[in-house]
């Protein structure tokens, strides 16, 4: 017995290091996210206009014209879109509101003259039909995930991520350019580890001392063989937006 629990005491001391390495690899790999939400929220207000084309199996497209405003303060954020173009889905609104912790959608449906809420069991639907899903275009807090550094070199470090909450993917890949840290691309798995759907951010801007945004971003349906392209243009940063902007007010004033 004495000499069954040495050896367990000095296979312990022996693993030990490596024990260490990856909890400092996992630590490494949140520091990482961290770095990039930190980034990403020091704008305090943006304004843009938005190009969605969504192309089905056959390669058929599309076309929406939005406007995006967002506000980033400390650990609260806001996002809206509004739904320009065209004239079937116009003044349809789409309202995101983070504390940090609590997260809720709200989506304007003009037609119905309606405020739905979007549910926990409404976060894997599509988004307007396109290839983005509301969790998608939620709020991406680093305390909501798990973290695994997969790999860093000079350029690029892959993050495994796994959500802690119900999630409509069993992780996540994350690929973040570690130079301006910015996220680049990220891969989407289910429980068979599969992938079934992929996000590539390209033409990057430095639109402020060390934040950097991406001028277009594809998201690839695998499973369905679709895509949805977000082109941003007419960027304004830091000019000051009207607080009711980010309520429901806003539905009614852009209709």
């Amino acid at each position: 017995m004495a000499y069954r629990l040495s050896g367990l005491l000095l296979l312990l001391f022996l693993l030990f290091p490596f024990i260490l390495s990856a909890q400092d690899q996992d630590q490494r790999a949140r520091e990482i996210f961290e770095e990039v939400e930190e980034r990403r929220n020091k704008i305090t207000y943006e304004q843009t206009d938005m190009q969605m084309v969504i192309y089905d199996s056959r390669g058929r497209t599309r076309n929406r014209t939005i406007t995006s405003y967002s506000y980033a303060k400390e650990e609260e954020e806001k996002s809206l879109l509004i739904f320009e173009k065209p004239a079937n889905v116009k003044g349809t609104g789409f309202l995101t509101l983070s504390d940090g912790k609590d997260e809720v959608q709200k989506l304007f449906l003009p037609a119905l003259d309606r405020v739905q809420t979007i549910t926990a069991s409404q976060k894997g639907d599509r988004f307007m039909g396109s290839d983005f899903t509301y969790e998608d275009l939620g709020d991406q807090n680093p305390d909501d995930y798990t973290f695994e550094l997969i790999s860093e070199d000079e350029e690029t470090a892959i993050l495994r991520a796994v959500k802690k909450e119900d999630s409509q993917y069993a992780y996540v890949k994350f690929y973040i350019n570690t130079g301006r840290y910015a996220l680049e691309k990220a891969e989407y798995f289910n429980e068979k580890d599969e992938m079934i759907k992929r996000l590539e951010a390209e033409d990057f801007t430095n639109v402020d001392q060390d934040v950097w945004r991406a001028n277009k971003m594809t998201m690839f349906d695998l499973r369905e063989n679709r895509k949805t392209e977000l082109a941003w243009s007419n960027r304004t940063i830091n000019k000051t937006i009207p607080a009711w902007r980010f309520t429901e007010r806003v539905f009614r004033r852009s209709n």
